[in-house]
């Protein structure tokens, strides 16, 4: 098991500002691709956002 004894070293050595740093750029990318979805398919856009409205709506704190 080579393999993962040197991916438990890579992510060992790896910091937590180099952590941060993929994530913030993987949520960059995951926002511009929904913002891709709506523009190409804006009907089921706009139901998601009436959707997610009702739900806000009716969310209890």
């Amino acid at each position: 098991m080579p393999d993962r004894e040197s991916r438990q070293n890579r992510d060992q050595r790896e910091t937590d500002a180099q952590r941060r740093r993929r994530r913030a750029q993987f949520l960059r990318d995951l926002a511009e691709a929904r913002e891709l979805r709506d523009r190409v398919q804006p009907r089921r856009a706009k139901a998601a956002r009436l959707r997610h409205a009702m739900r806000m709506r009716t969310f209890r704190w």
